[in-house]
C-alpha cells in the first residue's frame, strides 16, 4: 500500500492519462509508418519505435500498479505534534547553523527542487515520530548530520 497526498495522486493520474491517450498512440503511429517502409530487419525507425513502445507500456503498467495500491491521506486527520507523512518540517543543521525546510512525501511525490523528500530517505526516516526541539543524528553519504527540529506544520 502506498500513501500519498491528493495532489500527488492527481498528478500521477494526469501523467498516466497523458501516456495512454497521447504518447502511446503517437508511438503506435510511428510503428505503423516505419512498417510501411519495407524490410523490418534493417529498419532502425521501426526498432526504435518498438523500444519506445516497450518503455511506455512498462511505465504505464508501473503507474497503474502504484495507483491501484495508492491510498490518499486526509490531511485534516493528521496531527502536527510529531513528524509524519505530509509534515512540513523546519530544522537547523547544527553543524553549519543552516536552516532547511522539507515536506515529507511519498517516494512518488519526492522532488528536492520543490522541497519534498521521500519518506524512505535517511533524513525523513530519522525525523519520523520526533517532536519540536528534538535533535537527531542522520548518517548521509556526506557524513553525519546533526539536526534540530524547529517547527512542524501540515
Amino acid at each position: 500500500m502506498e500513501y500519498m497526498s491528493q495532489e500527488g495522486y492527481d498528478k500521477l493520474v494526469a501523467e498516466l492519462k497523458q501516456l495512454e491517450t497521447v504518447e502511446l498512440p503517437q508511438v503506435r503511429d510511428a510503428i505503423a509508418e516505419a512498417r510501411d517502409k519495407g524490410d523490418l530487419s534493417e529498419n532502425f525507425e521501426y526498432h526504435a519505435a518498438k523500444r519506445e513502445q516497450g518503455r511506455l507500456l512498462g511505465r504505464i503498467r508501473f503507474m497503474q500498479r502504484v495507483l491501484e495500491h495508492a491510498r490518499v491521506i486526509d490531511k485534516s486527520r493528521l496531527g502536527s505534534e510529531s513528524v509524519g507523512l505530509l509534515s512540513r518540517v523546519e530544522m537547523t543543521n547544527l553543524n553549519t547553523n543552516a536552516r532547511m525546510t522539507y515536506t515529507i512525501a511519498s517516494p512518488h511525490e519526492a522532488n528536492l527542487r520543490e522541497g519534498k523528500i521521500s519518506i524512505k530517505s535517511p533524513i525523513a526516516e530519522a525525523l519520523l515520530g520526533k517532536k519540536v526541539g528534538d535533535e537527531v543524528e542522520v548518517r548521509v553519504p556526506a557524513g553525519l548530520l546533526k539536526l534540530r527540529i524547529e517547527s512542524i506544520q501540515l
